[in-house]
């Protein structure tokens, strides 16, 4: 049975209570509560997370830079050395003999992969942490806002205000603005 958020589920425990709604919601509670941390950390005051986060780099996606910050788990020797036997295996045909450009190709296939995979997983925590009521995602897009993604959309969380209170960020209420009408343009502060 899912446990929802509710402002009085987070109202008392903090921590735990966020960590006990993601035990009854997801299958990787500690992954989920580890995604969610992340989220908070780059959200505004607001809660509103993405769609780009800055880097050194330049912007990056969010959902790609949560990959990114969890690469670091997924680099265990025995498994990487076992994902890339399989690579080795699949890219039997395709490899020249020269050994630097072989290497390269290989590293950018497992690259790939674990990045593929990643991005999976944080998509299966995002869904999670939507289910128990964290958070809401929507995609923000090249010239409309919408649900779905698609027609380059990017993500967009929202981390709930009673879970930014629980996690010790204080939330900011939210500025209300009059909508336009056809033709009016927002004044800006």
């Amino acid at each position: 049975m899912a446990l929802k958020l509710s402002s009085s589920a987070l109202d008392n425990g903090g921590l735990g209570s966020v960590y006990a709604i993601l035990a009854t919601n997801s299958a990787r509670p500690r992954y989920a509560f580890l995604v969610l941390q992340l989220v908070v950390e780059v959200a505004g005051r607001d809660g509103r997370a993405g769609p780009f986060v800055s880097t050194p780099q330049g912007p990056m996606g969010l959902r790609d830079w949560l990959c990114t910050q969890l690469m670091p788990m997924s680099e265990r020797n025995a498994r990487r050395t076992a994902l890339r036997g399989r690579v080795v295996a699949s890219l039997h045909a395709r490899l020249t003999g020269d050994l630097r450009q072989d290497d390269a190709m290989i590293a950018a296939a497992v690259e790939e992969h674990v990045l593929t995979v990643g991005r999976a997983n944080v998509s299966r925590a995002i869904s999670d942490l939507v289910k128990a009521g964290l958070l809401r995602r929507h995609y923000a897009g090249y010239a409309t806002n919408h649900v779905n993604r698609g027609g380059g959309r990017h993500a967009v969380y929202e981390v709930a205000p009673q879970t930014l209170v629980a996690l010790g960020k204080a939330p900011v209420p939210p500025v209300s603005r009059k909508t336009p009408r056809q033709g009016e343009l927002f004044a800006v502060a």
